[in-house]
């Protein structure tokens, strides 16, 4: 089980994310296709940001009970794409709050 528990928080904690969303309409539950695109789009950059710094040797994975050890390119386990994902929500989330919290009602 450890070797899945990192991707098993991180689905959690994409689920909590999601109940937020749900619950404030901040996001996905608002204007579910703008929010699904710049999610996409970020987790897109930050892989490519990641493969290049895989390419130049300064990303690498270390041993790590915690992982699943699958990798989907060099270096580049599978759980780094659902933590991108997990960054780039979280971040949109926090974006989308403090904007409505800046209007006026």
């Amino acid at each position: 089980m450890s070797g899945s528990a990192y991707l098993a928080a991180l689905l959690v904690s994409l689920g909590g994310l999601g109940m937020i969303d749900r619950r404030y309409r901040l996001a996905v539950f608002d204007r579910p296709r703008a929010a699904l695109v710049t999610v996409a789009a970020t987790v897109g950059l930050l892989l490519l940001w990641d493969l290049v710094g895989v390419g130049l040797g300064v990303f690498f994975v270390g041993p790590s009970a915690w992982l699943t050890g699958i990798r989907i390119a060099p270096e580049v386990p599978l759980e780094e794409p659902v933590f991108l994902t997990l960054l780039a929500y979280q971040t949109l989330l926090v974006w989308r709050w403090l904007d409505r919290r800046e209007r006026p009602a």
